[in-house]
């Protein structure tokens, strides 16, 4: 996936997995969760943006979409993802690579259930001056 990523990308920059911020509603990310910029560039219409996520042991990402695509690489530990139903629909251990679909109607959660902190690379494609990722309130999960 670093070679799709470079390869892919030459002269164009990218990003990460959105961190959510938090409104009165949503579900902010757990304590500890970081997120660092690598790359960003804008070619035309669309920002590409390269992050290193790093989401401790047990901690999650908060409930959250996005309003482009996004393409992650897990570097270490084990991702475990869940949709909008609460069932899990992803579990990527290292060397994996994840797509996450644009829109509201694709809400999610990154959560770490290992013991490992889980690192991510995570490339961002979005509509030039979107968030990272738009906050989205708990679907009715029995967790975070």
């Amino acid at each position: 996936m670093r070679a799709i990523f470079r390869a892919g990308l030459t002269g164009a920059a990218v990003a990460s997995m959105s961190l959510a911020t938090g409104t009165a509603y949503a579900t902010p990310p757990g304590p500890g969760v970081t997120g660092r910029v690598i790359s960003q560039t804008t070619v035309g219409n669309t920002d590409y943006i390269l992050r290193e996520i790093t989401i401790p042991p047990g901690q999650s990402t908060g409930w959250h979409y996005h309003d482009g695509t996004l393409y992650g690489f897990v570097k270490q530990g084990t991702l475990s993802h869940f949709d909008a139903t609460c069932k899990q629909d992803g579990y990527y251990k290292p060397g994996s690579a994840l797509t996450e679909p644009a829109g509201s109607h694709h809400v999610h959660v990154g959560r770490n259930l290992g013991t490992q902190p889980v690192t991510l690379e995570v490339l961002y494609v979005l509509p030039h001056g979107a968030p990272l990722s738009e906050d989205a309130p708990n679907p009715g999960c029995s967790f975070q």
